[in-house]
C-alpha cells in the first residue's frame, strides 16, 4: 500500500540533497518543482557552495553566472516544498527502511552549534562537490603557502587578499580566475606558472566549438592578466617554497613534458605567498559511505558511477556533480537538474517534459565532451615526483615525509596505500587523507611500478566519518524531527 504525502511523518522529505553549490542548488530547485518535499543540506550559512561563495550584500562582480545563482537562490528561499538547512555538517547518511538518514551537526554560531541532528528522506541527491588537489612540494607547508582554491575563498567570502606579492601555479584552468581576480582585488601576482600546455586542447575542436562561452570565458581571464602584466608561463612549476615564519620566495622551473626538471631552468622569485592547485579531488565519502560503485576518471580522481539518470549504483542514491566527475559549474547545473527531475519522478510520479529532459541530456553530452578535453589537455605526469626531496612532507598532520613513504614500499613491502598508512600512517591524521590522499596514491604506485588503481584511491578515501564531529554531539544523541 503507498503512503501518500499526507499520511507521512511530518520528518520525512522526499528527497535530502547534500550539497549547496551549483550541482545541489539545481536538483532540490527542480526536484521541488515537481512536487517533492525537498530538503537541502549545506555546511555553509549561505546557498552557493565553493563556486558562488558569497559575503551579504555580494554585487556578484568576483562571479560568473551571477544571474544563474539569483534565480536558483530566490526559488529556494520561495518554494514551499523547499527547507533549506545551513550551517549543517554532514558527518553520516545510513540506510534505512524509510530510505535514508542523513546526520549533521550544526556549524553555525549559536547556542545549537554541535547539537546533531538526523533528518530523514526516501532519496538522497549527492551533491558534494570537490576541493583543490595538492601535491607536496618542498617548502609546501610554510606559512603563506594556500590552496589556489583557499586563495579565492578568502577573496569571495571575506573580501581580504591572502597576501601582497602571490605567485599562482599548478595546472588547470582555475588559475585564470584566481590570478585575474587577485590583480582586481589590488593584490600584485608575480606570475601564474602552469605547469602544463594548454595548446593541447587545441586536439579538440568539437568539443571547443560546441563550448564558445567557456572559451570566451578563458579569454577574458588572459586578457585582465594582459592589462595588469602578469606574466603567464607554461611548462613552468613552483617546485619549492623559501622561507621559516612566512614564505619570502620560491623557485621555478621549466619542465619537460613529463614535468620532470630541466637542467638550467631554475630562478627564484621574491613574493610572500603561494597559491597552489593541480585540478579538484571530488568529494566522495557519502557515496563510499553507502556502498556506491566507483571508478577512474580521466583525470586520476576517484568518482561515482551513474546512469543516464545520474543514479548510482545504489537505489535510491543520486550523484550530481563533481562527486560523479569534475567538468565545472555548468555541467553540474545539468547533471544537478537532470538527478532533481529523476529523483523527482522515481518519489512521487510527476510528469517531467521530454523535451526538457532531452535538452539537458544533449547539454550534459557537450559539457562532459569539454571537460574530457580539459582533462586531457592538464594531465598530472608523475614527474612532480622527481621535485621532492627525501623528507619533503606529504602527509602534514602526522608528519609523514616521501623518504617515509618510499620506506614502507622498499622496506616493509607494502604494495597499496591502505598498507603504508598502516606502516606509515598518512592518511592517519585530523583530515583522514583529504590533502595527502592522492599524493600517498601516487608515490606508492610508482615506487611498486605501476599506475594508481580506484582501488588505490578507495583505501585512501573511504571514511566512516566524513566530517569531524565531537563524542560529546555523538553521546547526546539525535532527534528525528530535523528541527
Amino acid at each position: 500500500m503507498t503512503t501518500s504525502r499526507a499520511e507521512r511523518p511530518a520528518a520525512l522529505y522526499d528527497i535530502a540533497v547534500l550539497g549547496g553549490g551549483p550541482a545541489g542548488l539545481s536538483a532540490a530547485v527542480a526536484a521541488a518543482a515537481q512536487g517533492s518535499r525537498t530538503v537541502l543540506i549545506d555546511a555553509g550559512p549561505r546557498p552557493g557552495g565553493q563556486y558562488w561563495r558569497h559575503r551579504d550584500g555580494d554585487d556578484g562582480a568576483l562571479h560568473h553566472g551571477w544571474s544563474q545563482f539569483r534565480r536558483l537562490r530566490q526559488e529556494l528561499a520561495a518554494h514551499p516544498l523547499l527547507d533549506h538547512r545551513a550551517g549543517h555538517s554532514i558527518w553520516h547518511v545510513e540506510r534505512t527502511d524509510e530510505g535514508f538518514t542523513t546526520h549533521t551537526t550544526h556549524t553555525g554560531h549559536t547556542s545549537r552549534d554541535g547539537i546533531p541532528r538526523a533528518l530523514r528522506s526516501r532519496t538522497v541527491i549527492v551533491a558534494t562537490g570537490a576541493y583543490d588537489r595538492q601535491l607536496p612540494f618542498p617548502g609546501w607547508t610554510i606559512p603563506g603557502v594556500f590552496t589556489a582554491g583557499a586563495v579565492q575563498a578568502l577573496l569571495k567570502g571575506q573580501g581580504v587578499l591572502a597576501g601582497k606579492r602571490i605567485a599562482v601555479a599548478g595546472t588547470g584552468p582555475f588559475l585564470l580566475p584566481v590570478a585575474a581576480g587577485l590583480v582586481e582585488a589590488g593584490a600584485t601576482v608575480v606570475g601564474v606558472f602552469e605547469a602544463g600546455l594548454p595548446t593541447a586542447f587545441g586536439r579538440h575542436p568539437v568539443a571547443a566549438l560546441r563550448n564558445l562561452p567557456k572559451l570566451a570565458e578563458g579569454a577574458g581571464y588572459l586578457r585582465t592578466l594582459l592589462k595588469h602584466r602578469v606574466p603567464y608561463r607554461t611548462r613552468t612549476a613552483v617546485i619549492a617554497a623559501h622561507g621559516t615564519d612566512t614564505v619570502t620566495g620560491v623557485t621555478v622551473a621549466r619542465l619537460d613534458d613529463q614535468w620532470r626538471i630541466v637542467a638550467g631552468g631554475t630562478r627564484e622569485i621574491v613574493c610572500d605567498t603561494v597559491a597552489v592547485g593541480y585540478g579538484f579531488t571530488p568529494q566522495t565519502e557519502i557515496p563510499l559511505q553507502l556502498g556506491c560503485e566507483m571508478m577512474l576518471d580521466a583525470d586520476g580522481s576517484l568518482i561515482a558511477r551513474v546512469d543516464s539518470r545520474q543514479r548510482s549504483t545504489v537505489d535510491g542514491v543520486y550523484v550530481a556533480g563533481e562527486a560523479c566527475g569534475v567538468g565545472g559549474a555548468q555541467l553540474s547545473l545539468i547533471e544537478g537538474e537532470l538527478a532533481g527531475l529523476h529523483a523527482a519522478y522515481a518519489s512521487n510520479g510527476p510528469s517531467v517534459d521530454r523535451g526538457r529532459l532531452a535538452r539537458l541530456v544533449r547539454q550534459r553530452a557537450a559539457q562532459r565532451a569539454f571537460a574530457a578535453a580539459m582533462h586531457q589537455a592538464y594531465p598530472v605526469p608523475d614527474g612532480w615526483q622527481t621535485w621532492l626531496e627525501k623528507d619533503t612532507t606529504v602527509c602534514r598532520c602526522e608528519e609523514v615525509s616521501a623518504g617515509a613513504i618510499r620506506e614502507a614500499v622498499d622496506d616493509l613491502g607494502a604494495t597499496d596505500p591502505r598498507a603504508v598508512k598502516l606502516y606509515a600512517r598518512p592518511g592517519m591524521g585530523l583530515c583522514q587523507g583529504r590533502v595527502c590522499g592522492y599524493a600517498t596514491t601516487c608515490l606508492v604506485a610508482r615506487a611498486n611500478h605501476r599506475q594508481p588503481t580506484a582501488d588505490d584511491l578507495r583505501g585512501m578515501a573511504a571514511r566512516p566519518v566524513a566530517q569531524p564531529v565531537t563524542l560529546g554531539a555523538l553521546a547526546a544523541g539525535a532527534d528525528d524531527n530535523g528541527s
